[in-house]
């Protein structure tokens, strides 16, 4: 068993180590006796993701993000190709914003967006760091993570997560969160989100068996303290809902 992960633009999209994502990812996989190559695709690369069965990026600053937006004419097809093959992609942090039509910046700029959705991303002067509890419908147990951004995402109908007890969703406090849209997934959440939430890396890692048609085991290997860890961070956060 064989695939292929292509990580878009780690060297100016990983403020927060979101390196640690393709990491655990890896080896969860390989745990699985999947062989698994991993694809770089650096800023200076052309966007070739054909044949990636997993496609990822990460947060970067602002700047970054815009820089990375320039490759737009030759990014946003690439990737809409391999998603129409069947491939399964997973954006982070601001990277989620690159997936919509177009990204506006604080100086009222408009950056035409990768277009694989139609929401639209408009930066503001509030920035909203903070930790985040965010419920989805895809799996079972809540995610925990950080959020930190400077925007409002309008136009998503089809969030990836219901409703954020904890955090600034897309548009409000409490709110929606994410997008979600066939095989292709996206949240501001920031940071290695795979390595610390379990039932999330289960889940990409069972859509990427669906993915190749093969049969996936009911209980999934662990990792090391990977439970441990997100159970006293998940108890940790929900005692500040309580006290909000």
């Amino acid at each position: 068993m064989e695939l292929t992960i292509a990580h878009l633009y780690p060297d100016v999209m990983s403020l927060y180590g979101e390196y640690a994502n393709i990491a655990v990812l890896r080896r969860k996989l390989e745990a699985m006796d999947v062989t698994v190559t991993v694809r770089e695709i650096t800023f200076e690369d052309e966007p070739d993701v054909s044949g990636a069965d997993f496609l990822y990026m990460g947060a970067g600053t602002e700047r970054r993000q815009k820089a990375v937006l320039h490759s737009t004419s030759s990014c946003g097809p690439r990737l809409k190709a391999a998603v129409e093959d069947g491939a399964v992609l997973l954006f982070t942090g601001n990277a989620m914003e690159t997936l919509g039509a177009s990204v506006t910046d604080a100086a009222g700029k408009v950056w035409p967006g990768y277009a694989l959705a139609d929401f639209t991303t408009v930066e503001t002067d509030r920035r909203d760091p903070g930790d985040v509890v965010a419920v989805s419908a895809l799996w079972d147990a809540p995610a925990v993570g950080f959020m930190n951004k400077c925007s409002t995402t309008h136009g998503i109908t089809a969030p990836m997560f219901r409703e954020l007890p904890l955090g600034f969703g897309n548009e409000a406090e409490h709110g929606p969160e994410g997008y979600v849209s066939g095989n292709v997934y996206a949240t501001h959440l920031t940071g290695p989100v795979l390595v610390k939430n379990p039932q999330m890396l289960d889940f990409f890692v069972r859509r990427l068996f669906a993915r190749k048609g093969w049969d996936c085991p009911e209980t999934l290997p662990e990792q090391p303290r990977q439970r441990s860890a997100y159970e006293t961070t998940l108890r940790e956060l929900q005692g500040r809902i309580k006290n909000q």
